[in-house]
């Protein structure tokens, strides 16, 4: 599917390099999303994650330019699709769908047969396009966490 805004370059889906993982936090910030930039979503951390799990990171290009992310992750067990982010002037073309298919993919591949989304209760419009991707709504299940620090 191509971007809705004919001025734009077609839009290709790949893996990131580690070169790329420098303009997530730019990405993010565009997106509104919402990560820790002095804890775990350092650019140093992001690095050491990529070294771990690079074909988890899933980049959106137009030409060079990174205008949509998702990371791939798994614990052994279950699939996460996690900081699924499109830059504001690429919504609207489908290109979150496109995310989502290339990290069930990602995670197919590895053999995961389980895929979950932790998704903030605010966030409307990623909860409607899950729902839309086929993800179901587990109102039973309660997510609870212990941090070190704020920043973990």
């Amino acid at each position: 599917m191509r971007d809705r805004h004919p001025e734009h370059p077609p839009i290709t889906i790949r893996s990131m390099r580690i070169d790329d993982v420098r303009w997530l936090h730019a990405l993010w910030d565009a997106a509104g999303l919402t990560y820790r930039p002095t804890g775990r979503d350092s650019r140093e951390k992001l690095q050491d994650e990529w070294m771990a799990n690079g074909e988890g990171f899933i980049g959106a290009f137009a030409g060079e330019r990174l205008v949509g992310c998702v990371l791939a992750t798994d614990d052994d067990r279950r699939g996460w699709i996690n900081r699924l982010a499109v830059h504001p002037d690429f919504r609207r073309g489908g290109l979150a769908g496109r995310l989502i298919a290339a990290a069930e993919r990602e995670l197919h591949g590895r053999g995961v047969r389980v895929i979950a989304a932790l998704i903030d209760r605010e966030n409307t419009s990623s909860q409607v396009l899950f729902e839309k991707s086929g993800y179901h709504f587990h109102k039973d299940i309660l997510y609870y966490s212990k941090r070190e620090s704020d920043d973990a």
